[in-house]
């Protein structure tokens, strides 16, 4: 009963720009709707919308981070995450030898 109405979810996939660029270009295009195109290409509609905006803001059509931003932006967020563990792990060793000196 619980899984009534509810799709079963499909496997992830992934696509290259190039595909995507192709996807977006359709969609601009105008003769076919985003959702017709992400019927015609099995594609989900909420990702091909996502594609289309982050084309309209890499292209400054629209407001937001562009592709290259982001990518910037998620190295920036690992390097942080790597030297916040480093520094924990050197607070750590500092309290263990100040113990064992004592």
């Amino acid at each position: 009963m619980e899984s009534m109405g509810k799709k079963k979810a499909r496997p992830r996939r992934s696509f290259t720009p190039e595909f995507k660029a192709e996807i977006v270009e359709l969609c601009r295009r105008g003769d076919r709707s985003v959702g017709q195109v992400a019927k015609d290409f099995d594609l989900a509609e909420t990702a091909v919308r996502g594609w289309v905006r982050q084309a309209e803001i890499d292209a400054d059509e629209r407001d937001g981070l562009t592709s290259s931003e982001r990518e910037e932006l998620a190295a920036l967020r690992r390097e942080n995450r790597r030297l916040r563990e480093d520094v924990d792990i050197l607070k750590r060793a500092t309290a263990f030898f100040a113990t064992e000196t004592r």
